[in-house]
């Protein structure tokens, strides 16, 4: 018999379009879609020097974009990269934003797009449904399989040594995305598993979410870990696949719209503080926690990992239990085929520190709210004490 339906929302960017070589085709693209023609793009470095952003360019200037380039943007970005961008952008007259990296780029994209039009101080934009009016036109495209932030409408910041803040808003939901997964080739084996593992992750705590969970989230959660799992050992060990690299994309891409309408919880609640104390990689940080949380959200999640399994592994006929256990064992088993490490000693994380970042992980309870096991300062720090 079909349950009546609780009431949902769903949001997501306003359209994607995904093109193997797509980044060549940039300004051919974006002048189909936009009018502007004064363009940032928001990106790091080593993509910049390492001439990632080469073909995207030629293309954008021969269909006629003026474009600038904002190249500073670094892991777990502080206030100053943002503001830095903001004032490098209207400098230039800058008329629409293209985010084109990792999550730090795609992040900064989305409020410099903001900011561009805004005389709002930042300091009022932080939490949930603070920002005030409109935004320049915002276009996304990923250079990992992982973060997922193409489709997200948060920007994570870094505003002291080891503490964060969040801006959530409807306004940070990009316009245009390009999904061109040429761009992850070359992407080195070990970024290819942290960042796929973290987009797993993604998939994984939408599902079992505590709230917000719905039909439209669950959908896109499981076709995500149906092709993460089924393309991750191949892309970490044949690099230049284009078909893994593809599905790894999408995968990504789903697991994002997912977990940003049905939020992810323990395993990203632990993950922080790693990453805020040793300036670990998010999805490194997720893959180190995501065993010990599993297990230790079985007897609430069973039911619900039970039906992953049928996913990644095929249908089965064995009880809930039997499934449940499959799951966590078959996520485990393919971390290890990736390569990525496998315990908290193995990234030098010191067993002294581990009582403060248990205290820390308490601090994220908008995460630890959704999961489907409450999660104590003692739990945390057990959760770590297995980790290690």
């Amino acid at each position: 018999m079909t349950e009546e339906l609780k009431p949902f929302t769903f949001d997501t960017p306003g359209s994607m379009h995904l093109e193997w070589g797509g980044a060549a085709r940039m300004g051919e693209l974006l002048g189909e879609w936009f009018e502007q023609r004064n363009l940032l793009i928001v990106t790091d470095k080593f993509l910049h020097e390492n001439g990632l952003l080469d073909a995207a360019k030629a293309s954008l200037a021969a269909c006629g974009f003026s474009v600038v380039v904002f190249d500073d943007v670094v892991a777990d970005p502080p206030e100053s990269v943002l503001l830095a961008c903001v004032e490098q952008g209207k400098t230039a007259g800058a008329d629409i934003v293209l985010g084109l990296g990792g999550g730090s780029s795609m992040d900064i994209a989305k409020l410099v797009a903001v900011m561009l039009k805004s005389d709002q101080s930042l300091a009022d934009m932080y939490g949930i449904g603070n920002i005030k009016g409109d935004r320049a036109p915002l276009v996304q495209v990923p250079t990992t399989a992982g973060t997922g932030s193409e489709v997200t409408n948060i920007t994570i910041l870094t505003t002291g040594e080891t503490t964060k803040m969040g801006v959530v808003a409807q306004q940070l939901y990009a316009d245009r995305v390009l999904l061109d997964a040429e761009l992850t080739i070359g992407l080195p084996a070990a970024a290819t598993a942290a960042t796929g593992i973290d987009a797993m992750v993604h998939a994984i705590e939408a599902y079992t979410s505590a709230h917000r969970k719905n039909p439209l989230s669950d959908v896109l959660a499981r076709e995500a870990l149906r092709l993460l799992c089924g393309n991750l050992v191949t892309a970490c060990q044949e690099g230049s696949n284009r078909a893994a690299r593809e599905a790894m994309l999408l995968g990504s891409n789903l697991a994002g719209q997912a977990f940003s309408n049905s939020p992810v919880a323990a395993v990203h609640a632990l993950a922080y503080p790693l990453g805020g104390h040793y300036h670990l990689p998010h999805g490194l940080t997720n893959a180190l926690m995501l065993g010990p949380v599993l297990r230790f959200n079985m007897a609430a999640a069973a039911p619900l990992y039970a039906e992953l399994a049928d996913v990644v592994l095929g249908p089965s006929d064995a009880d809930v239990q039997t499934r449940s256990a499959r799951f966590v064992e078959h996520m485990q088993a393919l971390m290890n085929q990736s390569g990525a490490p496998q315990r908290l000693r193995d990234v030098n994380i010191s067993e002294d520190s581990l009582p403060t970042l248990a205290r820390d992980a308490m601090l994220q309870s908008r995460l630890l709210m959704n999961n489907p096991v409450e999660v104590t300062e003692a739990d945390a720090l057990a959760l770590y004490q297995e980790a290690y």
